[in-house]
């Protein structure tokens, strides 16, 4: 009887924190984590950036294509020495390339498409408005055969709060994207 006392006594002794408890605890006073919880923070962390992130990977994207598409019309206008013109349309969310006749060129990888990017009917990119297409007061930009801008000039987009700026340079035509 006098272990089961002994017993008794050791379980209520109070713990590390200073609370009395029935039975011995292996944690250490709740100031540890569980291994679940640790996962869960680290789950989060993980997840979250890409809950905001959609808006962002649709400018980008975008901003990806029109700089791509701008440098396509200078090489065409470069080696088909051949003025090679891309026409914005802010209020459609949409942008084409002709050529020096004024005709809208044929796509080189869809065939038989017209070379119209229209991001409202984009399944991809269909959260992006172009905010502004300013070069030296038109919403085209042209390429002479020798690459040439006609001016110099930026694209704005936005999806969200997300914003993207595609700059041409005028004498160089050098084209770079900024967030």
């Amino acid at each position: 009887m006098k272990m089961i006392g002994a017993r008794h006594n050791l379980a209520r002794r109070p713990n590390r924190c200073g609370n009395v408890r029935r039975e011995i605890s292996l944690t250490s006073c709740g100031r540890g984590f569980t291994i679940i919880e640790i996962l869960i923070v680290v789950v989060i962390i993980a997840i979250a950036p890409m809950v905001g992130s959609a808006d962002s990977m649709q400018v980008r994207s975008a901003a990806d294509v029109i700089a791509a598409d701008l440098e396509y019309a200078r090489s065409m206008a470069i080696s088909r020495q051949s003025i090679y013109t891309v026409v914005f349309n802010k209020s459609n969310e949409s942008y084409q390339l002709v050529d020096s006749r004024g005709e809208v060129i044929e796509h080189p990888v869809r065939k038989g498409f017209q070379y119209i990017v229209d991001f409202g009917s984009s399944s991809q990119l269909n959260k992006i408005d172009i905010v502004d297409a300013a070069f030296g007061g038109t919403s085209q930009i042209s390429f002479s055969s020798a690459g040439a801008p006609s001016s110099g000039g930026v694209v704005s987009l936005r999806a969200g709060e997300t914003t993207a700026t595609i700059s041409v340079e005028p004498v160089t035509g050098f084209i770079m994207i900024s967030e």
